[in-house]
């Protein structure tokens, strides 16, 4: 796919092995990976702040800002294995900062591909346990290895994520790596136009994806600042994205977050603690599945960046945001009752005879029991870019989502947003779809090993 244009168009995975996501833990140092000597410049977001759940209370003898202080200080200490039968930052419980970049490859050149993902792979490791890429100690006359900008931050919980899209494979007709033959069906065709759409093809698709996310917007930048670096001469960027706070929940343990609009966001979403057999119904893709041979274990990654019309939407009276959305403002729960997590009836009526919950609101739209049960992993988050030429702000949601297959779990989901009563207030600025690999197996060097070598 070029860059001046957008294209519109079994057997069971088991976890007997831990799955990379599942347990926090500090990694061991790893050894230390070629120079490369230019840099690519990056840029971050104001800070936003990071919420801890707690018991309730605080430590007696504390104030709150010094309870906070240690909250804040614990969760910077918090690491994750970058090695497992899944990647990281996809069902590990979901971090508050995020930012996501696309590559394009520069060369043709299988080796230098397979040697960048060498490259990446082992940087990604060493700065998920809180090191920097290299020995920061090397001769003042030399580039230093590492940019340095996350020294003294920890881990803080980040993880590195990485996959291919549809150019990886097949670019302009043209087999670049040799393994055209090998693209998973489900990855061809990206995502097809839809209302409220402006899509701009400067932040769309691309041949690599890297999703960084952490506790601290400052380790993110730091880990695509470092993997940008080490590209240069196999790939270039292509566009980024910041987010803060997150606007979804992947563990039960995790409160549900609200986006801009003000509303809890993702209630039904999947979570770690679902079922294998959900799991791997809903989020991995399975042996029998197209491309399973190379990516069994790994899952598909959709991406909408939508801005979100907030001073419209900021004039609509309570009711009127509550029929769109379909749950109470406040608590969350469905308008048939109950609470945040009660099944919604979408058959009870009010005493006017019309459904509790509008046909056509959000929660009725992607709904899974108005979808064939069709769920999707949602990882979003929110973000700011200043204001436009009026003053209005720049703002919405980076919705981001992992599903076995998009072709079930998630396009026709899309498709059905167009009546949607929420789109009214939307514009879907920028798409992507990707594949991503398994995690780095025993034995492994590098993410997407299976693809080049099986």
């Amino acid at each position: 796919m070029s860059k001046d244009s957008v294209n519109h168009h079994s057997e069971e995975v088991t976890d007997e092995a831990a799955s990379s996501e599942e347990t926090p833990k500090n990694t061991a140092k790893v050894p230390g990976i070629s120079r490369r000597n230019v840099l690519i410049g990056g840029g971050i977001a104001a800070l936003a702040g990071i919420g801890i759940g707690g018991m309730g209370g605080f430590a007696y003898g504390k104030s709150k800002g010094e309870a906070a202080g240690q909250a804040a200080s614990d969760v910077m200490k918090i690491s994750y294995p970058f090695r497992g039968k899944h990647q990281p930052g996809i069902l590990t419980p979901q971090q508050q900062q995020m930012m996501m970049a696309a590559y394009d490859l520069t060369t043709e050149n299988r080796d230098l591909v397979i040697q960048l993902l060498k490259d990446w792979s082992l940087a990604a490791e060493r700065m998920m346990a809180g090191n920097p890429v290299n020995d920061p100690k090397v001769s003042k006359l030399a580039p230093p290895d590492d940019t340095g900008e996350a020294y003294d931050l920890g881990p803080g919980a980040l993880t590195i994520t990485i996959g291919f899209g549809e150019s990886f494979f097949l670019k302009d007709g043209k087999d670049r790596l040799g393994i055209a033959d090998r693209m998973p069906e489900p990855l061809k065709g990206g995502i097809p136009r839809m209302a409220a759409e402006k899509l701009d093809p400067d932040q769309c698709y691309g041949d690599i994806v890297v999703q960084a996310c952490s506790e601290d917007p400052m380790i993110s930048m730091h880990a695509i600042h470092n993997l940008s670096r080490l590209a240069f001469g196999t790939a270039t960027v292509r566009w980024t994205q910041l987010g803060y706070g997150r606007t979804s929940s992947t563990s039960t343990g995790q409160k549900t977050p609200r986006n801009l609009f003000g509303f809890k966001d993702g209630t039904s979403n999947i979570k770690k603690e679902d079922s294998d057999a959900e799991l791997n119904k809903h989020l991995w893709i399975q042996p029998g599945d197209s491309g399973g041979k190379y990516f069994a274990g790994g899952s598909y990654l959709c991406t909408r960046k939508i801005k979100q019309m907030m001073e419209v939407w900021d004039e609509l009276v309570l009711q009127e945001q509550e029929d769109t959305i379909g749950r109470d403002k406040l608590e969350g729960a469905p308008q048939s009752g109950g609470t945040e997590f009660t099944d919604p009836d979408f058959e009870k009526k009010g005493e006017d005879g019309e459904p509790l919950i509008p046909l056509d609101s959000h929660l009725a739209m992607v709904h899974p029991d108005h979808n064939g049960g069709a769920r999707m992993l949602r990882r979003g988050y929110n973000y700011m870019e200043g204001t436009d030429s009026l003053g209005r702000l720049e703002g919405g949601l980076m919705f981001i989502a992992y599903v076995r297959n998009p072709q079930t779990n998630f396009i026709p989901i899309l498709k059905k947003m167009s009546g949607d009563a929420m789109t009214e207030y939307l514009q879907h600025i920028a798409t992507s779809m990707w594949v991503m690999p398994p995690g780095v197996g025993q034995g492994e060097d590098y993410v997407g090993q299976k693809l080049f070598e099986a």
